[in-house]
C-alpha cells in the first residue's frame, strides 16, 4: 500500500494493487473510443484529400503548409510519451533543471527559422544527407549520416518512445508490456504507412490539442491536491521513502533525499548533475542538432509555402515549449510527493514490486499521477493525451526516416527506380524499422538507473555534436570546400550560377523520371479490382499532370527555392521572434 509524508488522496487508497481496474468504466472507455474516432476520420481526410501519390507530395506535403500546423507538428513530433515519462520521472528524482532541455529550444528554433531553413530552400533539398552531398561532394557522407540518424531514431525516438507509451497503457490497463506495444503499433500503421506528410501533420495538430488539453487539467488537480505551489516547494523537499535498507545493506542518503538544488536550472559547475555550463553549452550543441539539423524538424519546415510561415511556425513551437516544465516536470515532482513510496523507492526488491524493475521507478510518476489522481473520463482523457504524444511522435519520426531510406540510400542501390517503387519501398522500410525498434525496447527498459530521459540524452550526447560541428562548417565557413553559391549562409542571395557536384545524379533522376511516366501509362489498363483499391489505399492512383515544358520546369524549381517575403509579414514574424528570446531569457534567469 502507498505511503507518504501525509495521507494521500482519498482516491489513491481505494484499490492500491489493482489500480489499472479504475480504467475500466463507461465514462473513460467511452472518451478513448471518441479519441480514436476523431484521430482516424483526420488522418483518412488527410490521407484522401492531399496529393500522397508523388515523393514531393507524400514527403514534403507539396509544399503547400500554413504556419500553425507546422508548429503544431514541429512540437507534437519533439514531444512524443518518452517526454510525459522521461521529463517527469527525472523531474521526479532530481527537480526542475530537466526543464531547461525544453527552454534551451526556445533559442533554436529561431536560428531554425531564420538561419538553417533558408539556406537549405536555396539549395533545394528534400533531406539533410543531401544538402550535405550538395555542399562537400561525393556520396559517402549523404550515406553515412543518413545511416546514422536512421541508427539515432532506433536507439532514441522511437524505441523510447514506444516503451514509454507502452509502460502507460500497462499500468491503465493492466495489459502485458509487449502486447501493449503491439497495440500501439497498430494503431500508428493505418495512416503512417498510407498516408504522406500532409496526413501526418494534420493529424499532429489535432495530437496537440488533445495533449495541452489533457496535461493542463491533469497539472491543475495535481497542484490542487498538492496545495499549490508554495506547498509544493515545501512537500517535495521532504518526500523521502520510508524503506532505505534491505538485509545489512543502507541505501545512501544522497540516493533517496531530493537535492538542495531541485528547485534551480543552473547547478554547480563542479558538484552538479546538470552543472550548469554543460546545460548553457553542451546542451546547445545537442539542440542544435536535433533542432536545425534533423530530419525529423527540418522537413516539416520544408513543406511550408513560403518563408515567413517557416517562421511563423518556428515562433509557435517556441511559444509551446515554454509549458513542458509546467506541464511535465512538476507535476512529476508532485507525483513523488503523492507516491513517495512507490515513485522515489531505492531498495531493489521495493522497486521490483511497484514497477517490474530494480533499477528505479521514476518512469512511473506521470503515469501514476494520471491514474490514481484523475476522476472517471478524465483517466480516458489523459490515456487519450499520451497515445497522441505517441503517435504524433512515431508517425512523424516513420515518416522522416523513411525519406532518408528512400531519396538516401534506397536510390544509391536502385538509381532508375520509378517513383512508385520508392514509395513502396519507403513503406516497407517503415515495417523493418518498427520491428528493429521493438528489439531494443529491453534494453531500454534497464538503462540509466530507470530514468528515461536521462537515457535519450546520454545516447544523443554521443553522436549529436559530431553532426552539429559539420553542418556549422558547411553553413558558415564557405572556404571548407569550394564555395558551391547559395548553400552557405554568406552566399545564401548570390545570382551566380552554380552547377551541382551531383549533376550527374540529376541526371539519372531526369532519366527515371522520363521512364515513370511511360511505365504508368502502360501499367493503368491492366489493373484489377483488387489493384486498384490498393493503390487508391496508398495513393498510388493519382494521376501525374501534364508534362512540363523547360520554361515550366525553371520557372517551379526558381519558386520551390524561393525564400523571400512580403514586408509586412516580414516584420510581424522578426517582432516576434525578438520576444520570443527575451521570453527565453526571463524564464532561465527566473529559475536559474
Amino acid at each position: 500500500m502507498d505511503s507518504s509524508t501525509w495521507s494521500p488522496p482519498a482516491t489513491a487508497t481505494a484499490e492500491p494493487l489493482h489500480a489499472y481496474e479504475r480504467i475500466r468504466n463507461a465514462a473513460d472507455i467511452s472518451v478513448i473510443v471518441i479519441y480514436f474516432v476523431v484521430v482516424m476520420a483526420v488522418g483518412l481526410w488527410a490521407m484522401f484529400s492531399t496529393n500522397r501519390g508523388t515523393v514531393g507530395g507524400f514527403f514534403l506535403a507539396g509544399r503547400s503548409m500554413v504556419w500553425w500546423p507546422i508548429g503544431a507538428s514541429l512540437f507534437a513530433s519533439n514531444i512524443g510519451s518518452g517526454h510525459f515519462v522521461g521529463l517527469a520521472g527525472t523531474g521526479a528524482a532530481a527537480g526542475i533543471a530537466t526543464g531547461g532541455f525544453e527552454w534551451n529550444a526556445l533559442i533554436l528554433v529561431v536560428l531554425l527559422g531564420w538561419v538553417f531553413v533558408p539556406i537549405y530552400i536555396k539549395a533545394g533539398v528534400v533531406t539533410m544527407p543531401e544538402y550535405l552531398r550538395k555542399r562537400f561532394g561525393g556520396q559517402r557522407i549523404q550515406v553515412y549520416l543518413s545511416v546514422l540518424s536512421l541508427v539515432l531514431y532506433i536507439f532514441t525516438k522511437i524505441s523510447a518512445d514506444i516503451f514509454s507509451g507502452a509502460i502507460f497503457i500497462n499500468l491503465a490497463l493492466g495489459l502485458d508490456l509487449y502486447l501493449a506495444i503491439f497495440i500501439l503499433l497498430a494503431i500508428t500503421a493505418l495512416y503512417t504507412i498510407t498516408g504522406g506528410l500532409a496526413a501526418v501533420i494534420y493529424t499532429d495538430t489535432l495530437q496537440t490539442v488533445i495533449m495541452l488539453l489533457g496535461s493542463f487539467i491533469l497539472t491543475g488537480f495535481a497542484f490542487h491536491e498538492v496545495g499549490g505551489y508554495s506547498a509544493f516547494v515545501t512537500k517535495y523537499m521532504n518526500a523521502i521513502p520510508t524503506v532505505t535498507s534491505y538485509g545489512n545493506t543502507t541505501v545512501k542518503k544522497e540516493c533517496y533525499t531530493p537535492r538542495a538544488d531541485s528547485f534551480h536550472i543552473f547547478r554547480d559547475p563542479l558538484k552538479g548533475d546538470l552543472p550548469w555550463p554543460g546545460l548553457i553549452f553542451g546542451l546547445t550543441i545537442i539542440s542544435l542538432w536535433y533542432w536545425c539539423t534533423d530530419q525529423v524538424i527540418v522537413q516539416r519546415c520544408l513543406s511550408a509555402k513560403n518563408m515567413s510561415h517557416v517562421k511563423a511556425g518556428c515562433i509557435m513551437c517556441g511559444y509551446m515549449k515554454l509549458l513542458p516544465m509546467f506541464l511535465m516536470v512538476m507535476p512529476g515532482m508532485i507525483s513523488r510527493i503523492l507516491f513517495t513510496e512507490k515513485v522515489a523507492c531505492t531498495v531493489p526488491s521495493e522497486c521490483e514490486k511497484y514497477c517490474g524493475t530494480k533499477v528505479g521507478c521514476t518512469n512511473i510518476a506521470y503515469p501514476t499521477l494520471v491514474v490514481e489522481l484523475m476522476p472517471n473520463g478524465l483517466r480516458g482523457l489523459m490515456l487519450s493525451v499520451m497515445l497522441a504524444s505517441l503517435m504524433s511522435s512515431l508517425t512523424s519520426i516513420f515518416n522522416s526516416a523513411s525519406t532518408l531510406f528512400t531519396m538516401d540510400i534506397y536510390t544509391k542501390i536502385r538509381k532508375k527506380a520509378s517513383e512508385k517503387e520508392l514509395m513502396i519501398a519507403g513503406r516497407l522500410f517503415m515495417l523493418v524499422l518498427i520491428g528493429v525498434s521493438i528489439a531494443w525496447v529491453p534494453i531500454v527498459q534497464s538503462a540509466q538507473s530507470g530514468q528515461l530521459f536521462d537515457y535519450i540524452q546520454s545516447i544523443t550526447s554521443y553522436l549529436g555534436p559530431p553532426i552539429a560541428a559539420v553542418f556549422l562548417l558547411a553553413i558558415f565557413c564557405k572556404r571548407v570546400n569550394e564555395p558551391l553559391y547559395r548553400l552557405c549562409w554568406s552566399l545564401r542571395n548570390s545570382k551566380e550560377e552554380r552547377i551541382d557536384l551531383d549533376a550527374e545524379d540529376e541526371d539519372i533522376q531526369d532519366a527515371r523520371e522520363d521512364a515513370l511516366e511511360i511505365d504508368t501509362e502502360a501499367s493503368e489498363e491492366k489493373k484489377g479490382c483488387l489493384r486498384q483499391a490498393y493503390d487508391m489505399f496508398c495513393g498510388l492512383d493519382q494521376q501525374k499532370g501534364p508534362k512540363m515544358t523547360k520554361e515550366e520546369e525553371a520557372a517551379m524549381k526558381l519558386k520551390m527555392t524561393d525564400t523571400s517575403e512580403k514586408r509586412l509579414w516580414r516584420m510581424v514574424v522578426n517582432i516576434n521572434g525578438i520576444i520570443l528570446l527575451a521570453v527565453a531569457v526571463f524564464c532561465h534567469a527566473y529559475f536559474a
